[in-house]
């Protein structure tokens, strides 16, 4: 990949066709985060925690129909945010050990760049 590629130009899924939402697996008390953008390879969102780079992350997705996947991630890049956003940071999650039905599913709520979105002129 160059430096001159754009994030649309190395994803081949980089729209959600449906809400996402995701939270670390062991905090069920933690209010869901709804994602920014995901991929087969990971996901971005917004947290008020920090995380260090590299750090593994167990999460729970949840899909519009109301099913959940679990899967593992590692903090791939962390982005302080101004006072006054959404939240204190954008995080960038990289899947890791992701399981071929997982991934499966996961498919079913992007749309392939080649096909637009429902969005798109």
């Amino acid at each position: 990949m160059s430096a001159n590629d754009t994030p649309s130009e190395r994803r081949r899924f980089p729209r959600l066709a449906a809400p996402l939402y995701a939270r670390p697996a062991r905090l069920r008390r933690v209010e869901k985060q709804q994602v920014l953008d995901a991929s087969l390879g990971g996901i971005r969102i917004y947290s008020d925690d920090l995380y260090a780079d590299n750090s593994p992350l167990e999460l729970d997705l949840f899909l519009k129909d109301g099913t959940s996947l679990r899967c593992h991630a590692r903090v791939a890049w962390t982005k302080k945010l101004p006072a006054g956003e959404v939240a204190r940071f954008e995080v960038g999650l990289a899947f890791t050990d992701v399981e071929p039905d997982v991934l499966d599913q996961l498919k079913t709520v992007l749309v392939p760049e080649d096909e637009g979105s429902p969005d798109s002129p």
